[in-house]
C-alpha cells in the first residue's frame, strides 16, 4: 500500500507518495554525494509518482533534503513560520472532527490563510506530548488539550498568532 506523507513545501502542507521508500533508498545510495546530488535525485524519483510542477522544483528539492537530513539523523536549521500552521492531534474522535470543522468555520469568517492539518499518526502526536484528545497546536505550540474550545476561543487563539506572524514579519 502506497503512503501518503505530508511536508512542507514553501508555505503549504504537501502529500508525497511514497518519501519514505526513497528516503531509505538515498541513505544507502547517497553516501559520497554532493546535498544538491541527492535532493536532484530525490526529486527524480518522488517525481515518477508525484506531481513536482517545474516552476517550483527548488522547493520540493529544499523540502526533501530537509526530509532526508531528518531521516539520517543530521541537524536541520528551524524553517521560519510564514504563516499559521494549525495542528489537530487525535485519531479522528467525533470531538476532533468537530474541531476541525469548527477551525475551518473560524478560519473562513476571519477570512485569513492558514494550514489546517488533522493529525491522526500516534507516533507524529506523541511528539508534541499531548496526552488527551483532541489537541489543539498552533504554530508549534499546544493551545488546548482533551476538549473543543469555543468557537471565539479558537479566534483568539487564531488572531493571537496573527498578531504575532504580523509582528515578526515587520522585523
Amino acid at each position: 500500500m502506497t503512503k501518503v506523507f505530508k511536508i512542507k513545501i514553501g508555505k503549504h502542507q504537501t502529500g508525497i507518495m511514497d518519501l519514505d521508500q526513497v528516503l531509505e533508498e538515498m541513505a544507502k545510495e547517497g553516501q559520497g554525494i554532493t546535498d544538491q546530488q541527492i535532493g536532484a535525485l530525490m526529486v527524480e524519483k518522488l517525481s515518477k509518482k508525484n506531481y513536482i510542477p517545474p516552476t517550483v522544483v527548488d522547493l520540493y528539492e529544499s523540502a526533501f533534503m530537509r526530509e532526508y537530513k531528518k531521516f539520517i539523523g543530521e541537524p536541520i536549521p528551524e524553517i521560519p513560520i510564514e504563516g499559521i500552521e494549525i495542528k489537530v492531534l487525535g485519531a479522528g474522535c467525533p470531538s476532533c472532527d468537530r474541531l476541525e470543522q469548527d477551525l475551518m468555520v473560524v478560519i473562513e469568517d476571519l477570512g485569513i490563510e492558514a494550514d489546517l492539518e488533522h493529525v491522526r499518526d500516534f507516533k507524529e502526536i506523541s511528539k508534541y506530548g499531548v496526552m488527551g484528545s483532541p489537541a489543539l497546536v498552533i504554530n508549534g505550540k499546544v493551545k488546548a488539550v482533551g476538549s473543543v474550545p469555543s468557537k471565539s476561543r479558537l479566534k483568539e487563539f487564531i488572531q493571537e498568532a496573527q498578531t504575532q506572524l504580523d509582528k515578526q514579519l515587520s522585523l
